[in-house]
């Protein structure tokens, strides 16, 4: 005779999990923390337990570095050709107006001009979801623009990328960009007027061996992936392993190739500070 008797047959754990609605949470990729979407919004889309900084796109970063209401957008609607009458898996034109009918964006930066803690600033901020934030002809001539409205005004340059590299659909067009956003940025050197760049999580291939890279003042956010090929591709070219870390920003700072790391919470008061140092 049994001591205890069960109220109710089969009872399956899975009867007492709630499912989660979709889209109010999200998990943290390095520690598994089940984060509600508003606290992660609150501490600047940043993990409160492991402090992992989440992927963002470019209007968040304009909520978080530039000052309320000061951003005004210029060559907002410029779009890329399709020179090269491109096809892969579908037309490079067709690619392109999806992204634009999804997103809402026309290309993978943002420019314009704005005020961070009351100081003007020239700022362009790139996003990693149009088309991996590759740089391509537009991305390249609104950089030069944006760095001529720098020049002419006599404003600190800010420029925020993530990016997969340059845009293989435009071919030998998205490598020109290294040298037109490269040359012009060597004019706003020489003038002496601050420019400052932030690498954020991936920047990689041309946007890094380019304008990514040549800040009077590199920053990067913790943990971002770093480099010109990526990590599998080193990997098999030279046929040994890796150091644990390579390509990440703590990596690139240890051997000299960044200047700081700066967790987002602390971005805009960094930069406040280094614009009001180097102007």
């Amino acid at each position: 005779m049994a001591w205890f008797k069960r109220s109710k047959e089969n009872i399956s754990p899975n009867t007492l999990k709630k499912e989660l609605p979709d889209g109010l949470w999200e998990k943290c990729p390095s520690c598994n923390e089940i984060i509600h979407k508003k606290q992660l919004e609150t501490n600047l889309w940043t993990c409160q337990k492991c402090s992992y900084h989440f992927r963002i796109g470019s209007d968040e970063y304009i909520k978080i570095l530039l000052d309320e209401g000061s951003f005004k957008e210029v060559n907002r609607k410029m779009r890329s050709a399709d020179p090269l009458e491109f096809i892969d898996t579908k037309k490079y034109s067709s690619r392109i107006n999806d992204t634009i009918n999804k997103l809402g964006l026309y290309d993978a930066i943002r420019t314009g001009t704005g005020k961070l803690n009351k100081k003007d600033v020239a700022f362009g901020c790139m996003d990693f979801r149009f088309i991996g934030g590759s740089m391509g002809s537009v991305v390249g001539e609104k950089i030069a623009r944006l760095t001529d409205t720098a020049f002419k005004n006599k404003i600190p340059l800010i420029v925020i990328s993530a990016s997969g590299g340059a845009r293989m659909m435009e071919g030998a067009f998205s490598l020109m960009q290294m040298a037109k956003t490269s040359s012009r940025l060597a004019r706003l050197s020489e003038a002496k007027i601050p420019y400052i760049s932030i690498v954020t999580d991936p920047t990689t291939g041309g946007t890094t061996a380019s304008y990514a890279m040549l800040g009077d003042i590199n920053i990067a956010e913790p943990q971002a992936l770093i480099g010109f090929a990526g990590p599998r591709v080193i990997r098999q070219t030279i046929g040994k392993d890796l150091p644990e870390g390579f390509q990440k920003s703590e990596f690139l700072l240890e051997h000299g190739f960044i200047d700081v790391i700066v967790p987002r919470k602390d971005m805009k008061e960094t930069i406040s500070n280094l614009i009001t140092i180097l102007d």
